[in-house]
Parts: structure tokens; sequence; C-alpha cells
């Protein structure tokens, strides 16, 4: 079926799971050549991973000094499939992925080639926004290394047949990896055992794609690598490649009801802006508490109703922002939004305190990111001469009433987990 906004790219009819020929590693330790997803890697991380194993994935998802040098990514690639550390199974599989601690079952999901399907299909539906910067970077570097190198991350509402042929293969077959990974995934925590197995059974595949044909997918992470998997889908029809592995992506797919997620908050750092000048002038919007001991401003902000934000910086009292005057907030948020997605906090800080309180646009250059850790964002914000503004996460049921309405949260809203861990697989265009 065409795709009727743009008839020469393929549209399929449903939500579709294509086995592809996996590239693994044959390195003894494979836990030393693995990472987190690119996009929760910091300098000092990179570093530590690079001197890890000297086949370590980083070389292929951040290449190079400045993270950018794609060249380098293609021919590092290129070497490492001839010299044999990466190798291409040689039959075509949906990999069944698991992540456990201990003897508790994190989560257990499909790795496959997922069909692209553009967003007013509403197959597999996103939740935020992307910026313009990652997907020129993730874009140059599937372009060059024609490769997806890590798979995004899915969640949908699955069926009994699945679930049950998932059980039966990670209860009662070999894993083609087995692996424990002792700093957790994404960051520092318990170790973490990963493993896959290989489906390669047409009758089981069919299971699998008669189960997902009618159901969606919300986009958990990796929106801006599944914005580039459409753009370069575009480039190849453009170039009248025809129809092709471009057609397709790399994605995790997990059962939200078996296994639900977990939603972590990303804060924020605003390095232009000195605590004492945010403070101030949020005085004139909201109520702000102080707190001289920064762990009970992060106690009192976990408990409070939302809106709330906690400010932090250099040494002196955290400020923890409630209430904000309604009318103010009334007039700063869209009217053409839905209730549920003016309530969000980070709709509110991005129309809101940003723009309306501080005069700042929420963008890459003036605001960064910090997953997860607000002592993380509070050093860095200290480190700048700036201000931290730590958030409380979204729930989950929030994020799909947004995206049920073909709405979309602000940027670098949520961070869904367990994330899959990058280097366990990936995938070549010339093997698939």
């Amino acid at each position: 079926m065409p795709d009727m906004a743009n008839p020469e790219l393929p549209v399929p009819d449903g939500l579709k799971l294509r086995p592809f020929h996996g590239v693994r590693y044959t390195v003894g330790d494979v836990a030393r050549v693995t990472s987190p997803p690119y996009d929760l890697i910091g300098e000092d991380d990179a570093r530590a991973l690079l001197s890890s194993h000297p086949n370590n994935v980083v070389r292929l998802i951040l290449p190079g000094a400045d993270r950018h040098r794609y060249a380098e990514a293609r021919d590092t690639l290129s070497a490492w499939l001839a010299e044999g550390v990466l190798a291409a199974d040689p039959e075509p599989a949906i990999y069944v992925y698991e992540q456990s601690a201990g003897d508790r079952v994190l989560q257990r999901g499909l790795i496959g080639d997922v069909a692209l399907t553009p967003p007013e299909r509403r197959i597999i539906l996103p939740h935020e926004d992307v910026m313009p910067g990652p997907v020129a970077d993730r874009l140059a570097l599937m372009r060059t290394t024609q490769a997806n190198l890590e798979p995004i991350f899915l969640l949908y509402e699955g069926g009994e047949s699945t679930a049950r042929l998932l059980t039966e293969v990670a209860t009662t077959r070999a894993p083609v990896t087995d692996v424990v990974v002792e700093d957790g995934n994404g960051g520092p925590g318990p170790a973490r055992r990963h493993r896959l197995w290989a489906i390669t059974d047409a009758s089981e595949i069919a299971l699998l794609n008669d189960d997902l044909r009618d159901r969606q997918a919300l986009i958990a992470d990796g929106h801006h690598r599944y914005a580039t998997y459409l753009e370069l889908q575009r480039e190849h029809h453009a170039a009248g490649d025809g129809p092709g592995p471009w057609d397709y992506g790399l994605a995790l797919l997990v059962d939200s009801t078996a296994y639900p997620p977990d939603l972590k908050p990303i804060h924020r750092v605003i390095p232009g802006l000195p605590l004492a000048q945010a403070v101030a002038r949020a005085k004139g919007a909201w109520q702000v508490h102080e707190y001289a001991v920064r762990a009970e401003g992060l106690a009192a902000l976990a408990t409070a109703p939302e809106p709330a934000y906690l400010l932090a910086g250099a040494g002196g009292p955290a400020h923890l922002l409630t209430d904000p005057d309604p009318l103010q907030l009334r007039h700063a948020m869209p009217a053409d939004r839905s209730a549920q997605w003016q309530a969000l906090n980070t709709s509110i800080l991005a129309e809101f305190l940003l723009p309306k309180v501080w005069g700042l646009h929420d963008d890459e250059r003036t605001v960064r990111i910090v997953h997860h850790d607000p002592d993380a964002a509070i050093r860095q914000a200290a480190s700048t001469g700036g201000t931290a503004v730590i958030l409380n996460p979204l729930s989950v049921d929030d994020v799909l009433g947004v995206a049920a309405e073909g709405e979309r949260v602000p940027r670098k809203s949520t961070s869904f987990g367990p994330k899959p861990r990058t280097g366990l697989i990936m995938r070549t265009f010339a093997n698939d």
C-alpha cells in the first residue's frame, strides 16, 4: 500500500517485524564491548568504555575524538566484520531479548526489523518532538555505515500467543548470547544479565506477526533514530533505489502489559542562568520554598503536587517551585493543546517557566539535559555557574494519553527503561 502523502514510499498494512541476520560480537568477553545507548554516554563514560576493550561499540556509535567521524565508524565496522570481531548470523531471525537481575526478569521482548510507517498512519506512535541536530548526526552515521547499530525501543500491548512463545523460548531453548554487565544498563546499578535467543522457524515468525499486525506501538526510546530511519528511507526512494533494507529499522518491541516500563525523569541544566537570578525571577510567578538541606528539597519535590521543580546550583540552599500563578500560566499555555498536555510538568517548563519567567528558549544550546540523576545535574550546574532544574517523572498513563491524541510531549520529557544494551546485536544493510 503506498503512502498517500508520499506515494513512492511503501507502507505496510500494520505493525510488522521482519527477521534479519543479526550481527553480533565474537569476542570472548561480550560484556566489555557493550555500552548504554549513545545518548546516555558522557565524556567520562566514553573514555571508560573505550579503555575497557579495544573493540567497544562506542567506537561505532560515537566515532572519533569528536564523536562525529562517521567514515571512521564505517571503516571500523568493515574491518571488524572482515577480521571476524563481528559476524552475521547465517539464518535470518527474530530475537527474543531478556534482561534480568538475580532471579527477577525485568523485561522480555522481540528484536527484529520493524517495518517503517509514517506517524499519520497511527501504527508506530511518537510521543516526543525531535531536534534537527541529533537527527542529522544519526542520519550521517547510518548513511555512512549503512547500518543500524542499536535498536530503538517500542512498547505495545501484546497478546497471549506471543507471551506464551516468548516464555517457551526463554525457558526451554539455549540462548545465542548470555552476558552479565556489572554496571547495570544506562548507568550505575546492580549487575544485569542480558540474553538473546534466535527464532528462525517460519511458523513461529508468522504467529508473532499475526499477533502484531493490528496493534499500535509507542516509541519509548529512540525518537531521533526513528526519525532518522524515515529520512534515510526517503533518501533511498528519492534516489530511485526502490524497496530495500532502508524500509525497516532495528527495534526492540516489549509488551507493556507483561512488562510495565520504568519511567524516569530527565532533568535540565541552564549554564547561562545563575541560581540567584533564576529564583528571583521565579518569585513573581511561583511559590518558592527554600531548603537548606538539598536532600530535604528532593524529598519535598517527590511529594509535591504538579507542576513542581527543584532549583539548585553551586552551594547554598535548594528552592522548590510550586503553585504557579494560574492567570499567568493560562495565558502562557497554547490553547490548541489538550488539557492533559497542558498539565505536563515538561510542557509547563517549556511554555511557561523557561520562556515567560526566565526569557529563555528551550533549545539544545541554552538547555542541557541530564538523564535520571539529580546529583549529576546539580554538579553540572555548579561547574558552569548555572541552574539545575530537577523534575519528577511523568506518568506512563499521561504519556500514552497524549500520544493517543496524536500529540507529542516536549523534547526530552521521558526516559523509559530498561533500555536495550547497545552492542549485543546490530544490523547491516549488506547482510539484510
